[in-house]
C-alpha cells in the first residue's frame, strides 16, 4: 500500500491518496479543488486515480471531488446517511455510489470499509484501511472531521455556521454516541484525520499529523468524559467563532460545486481602473503585509494580508454574490497564483482582477492621499487609558476575551464588525487589539474603510500587554460570561 498525506497549511486541511502498488489504482479521500496536486502524486507514485470519496459534507473548502472525478474519470463514493434534510443533492447527476455503514469496496488489494460516525455532521462517515495483500485486519482509520488528534469535532456548526435551528445539542449527543462505540475499535488502529492545528472544525486540535485509537483513549479530552450530559457542555462550550464563509461552503458542498476545469487566476489591471472600481463601491482587498499596509494605503480598501491566515479572514469578508478586486505585489513571483489558488479553494471564483502595487504610486501623483493606521504600544495605551483619552475595542474570539482582557474593556470579535459597526464608539480615538495583532490589523482597515477615520492599533496585541507586567482582568461569574457589546 501506498499512502500520501496531502496538508494545506492555510485551510490546516488534510487529504489522503491511498495507492495499491500491485494494480496501480490510487483512492483520494476529501481532495480539495486543487485536482492538479492529487493527479501529480499519483502520477509520481506511478498511479492512477480511479477512486474519490468523501467523509462528509465539508464546511470549510469547496470539496474537489467532482472536479477530480471529471479529470480522472474516477468514480465517486459519497454518504447515503444522515436522512433526508442532509444529504448530497448532486450525487445521482454525478453517478456516486452511495455509501451506508457497513458497506465497502476494494482499491486493488486495499478494502475500505465505511462507518457511519455522526456527530460532527449528520451523514459522516470514518473509512477503515484493510491492505489485504499483507493483512487481514484493518490498518488505520480515516476519521475525517469526526476525530481529530487531541480533539474530537465541533457539533455546533450546523446551527451556528448553516443556522439550522436546534441541531448543536442534537449533534452534541450524536457524537457522544459515536465516540463511545469508536472506543471499542482496537487500541493499536491508526487514526488518519481530516484536519491538523488551526483549523476552525476544532477548538484544540494538535499539531501531530496522526495518532491510534488506544493513544486518544487515553489522553484526548472528548474521550474521557463518560457523562453525557457534561460532555455536550464541555464540547460546545470554547469553540471559535465559525468563519462566516462556512455557510456557504455547506450548501456549495451540498448541491454540487461547479467544475472549473483547473484554479483560477485572477486578471491584472491598468492601475488607471482602480478610480472607476472605487467609485462603484466596489470591494478592493489589499494583500500586503499589515505593516506595508499600516504605512500607507488607498482609502477605501481593506488589508487582508496574503499570509497563512489569508483564506480564513477571505472568507469572512469577501462576499459571494458580486466581483471583487485586489492588489497584489505581483514582485513575488508566486503571488498571483497563490491568491487565485487560496480563494478558488474556498470557492471565492468572482475575481474580478488585480492591480499591481504601482497603484499606490499613481494615487499619489493624481493628487490622492494615501491613508495610514498609527501604532501604539502597552505602555503608551496604558497611560492612555489611565487618562480616559481612548477608547479600546478587543476583537479576539469571545473564549479568549474570557480567558483574559485588559482591564474595563469590552470584546467585539472582528469577524463581527461589519455587522455591529452602530455599536463601536466613535467619541474618542479607538484602539484595537487581538493577541498579537494580526487580527486588529485587519479590524483597523475595516473599520477605517467604514469611515471611522481614527484608529490605532496596539502593537504586540494582547500578548505584549501581558509580557509588560500590566494589568488584566477576566470576566466575574455568569454576568461576565456574557459580555460581548
Amino acid at each position: 500500500m501506498i499512502l500520501k498525506r496531502l496538508y494545506d497549511e492555510k485551510l490546516s486541511q488534510v487529504s489522503y491518496l491511498i495507492g495499491c502498488a500491485e494494480s496501480g489504482e490510487a483512492l483520494v479521500v476529501d481532495p480539495n479543488r486543487d485536482a492538479d496536486a492529487y493527479v501529480r502524486e499519483a502520477e509520481g507514485e506511478g498511479l492512477e486515480i480511479t477512486h474519490v470519496a468523501e467523509t462528509h459534507i465539508h464546511a470549510d473548502f469547496v470539496s474537489g471531488s467532482r472536479e477530480l472525478v471529471a479529470r480522472t474519470d474516477a468514480r465517486l463514493y459519497l454518504s447515503d446517511e444522515g436522512g433526508e434534510d442532509w444529504r448530497y443533492a448532486f450525487a445521482r447527476e454525478a453517478g456516486a455510489v452511495l455509501l451506508r455503514d457497513g458497506d465497502s469496496f476494494r482499491v486493488g488489494s486495499i478494502q475500505i470499509d465505511a462507518l457511519h460516525t455522526p456527530g460532527h455532521t449528520p451523514e459522516h462517515l470514518s473509512f477503515l484501511v484493510t491492505d489485504r495483500a499483507t493483512a487481514d485486519r484493518p490498518m488505520a482509520v480515516l476519521t475525517g472531521d469526526f476525530v481529530f488528534v487531541g480533539d474530537v469535532g465541533r457539533p455546533d456548526l450546523l446551527e451556528r455556521a448553516v443556522r439550522v435551528a436546534g441541531t448543536m445539542e442534537a449533534g452534541a449527543r450524536t457524537l457522544f454516541r459515536s465516540l463511545q462505540a469508536f472506543k471499542e475499535l482496537p487500541d493499536y488502529l491508526q487514526i488518519w484525520p481530516g484536519h491538523g492545528a488551526g483549523s476552525a472544525c476544532g477548538k484544540g486540535i494538535a499539531a501531530v499529523p496522526h495518532s491510534t485509537v488506544g493513544y486518544e483513549r487515553l489522553f484526548n479530552w472528548g474521550f474521557a468524559i463518560e457523562d453525557e450530559d457534561e460532555f455536550v457542555k464541555a464540547v460546545l462550550s470554547g469553540q471559535p467563532e465559525p468563519p462566516r464563509y462556512f455557510a456557504e461552503m455547506k450548501r456549495i458542498n451540498r448541491d454540487g460545486p461547479p467544475l472549473l476545469g483547473g484554479l483560477l487566476r485572477p486578471q491584472r489591471l491598468a492601475e488607471t481602473r482602480l478610480q472607476e472600481v472605487l467609485d462603484r463601491g466596489e470591494l478592493v482587498v489589499d494583500t500586503r503585509s499589515a505593516a506595508e499596509f499600516a504605512q500607507g494605503h488607498i482609502p477605501e480598501t481593506i488589508n487582508i494580508p496574503l499570509d497563512r491566515g489569508f483564506t480564513t479572514w477571505a472568507g469572512w469578508f469577501i462576499p459571494y454574490d458580486r466581483d471583487y478586486y485586489l492588489i497584489v505585489d505581483d514582485s513575488c513571483a508566486h503571488c498571483v497564483d497563490e491568491v487565485g489558488r487560496d480563494l478558488t479553494l474556498i470557492g471565492l471564483d468572482r475575481m474580478a482582477g488585480y492591480f499591481g502595487p504601482e497603484v499606490l504610486a499613481g494615487w499619489i501623483r493624481k493628487g490622492g492621499k494615501l491613508g495610514m493606521v498609527p501604532q501604539i504600544t502597552p505602555d503608551e495605551l496604558a497611560g492612555r487609558l489611565r487618562a480616559g483619552e481612548v477608547n479600546v475595542l478587543d476583537v479576539r474570539g469571545a473564549a479568549e476575551w474570557e480567558a483574559g482582557h485588559l482591564p474595563g474593556v469590552e470584546n467585539l470579535f472582528v469577524g463581527h464588525l461589519e455587522d455591529r459597526l452602530d455599536e463601536v464608539p466613535r467619541d474618542k480615538p479607538l484602539v484595537v487589539h487581538c493577541q498579537t495583532g494580526a487580527r486588529s490589523s485587519i479590524a483597523a482597515s475595516l473599520l477605517r474603510a467604514h469611515g471611522f477615520d481614527n484608529v490605532i492599533n496596539l502593537k504586540g496585541g494582547y500578548a505584549r500587554w501581558q509580557a509588560e507586567g500590566l494589568p488584566t482582568e477576566k470576566p466575574k461569574g455568569a454576568e461576565g460570561a456574557k459580555r460581548e457589546f
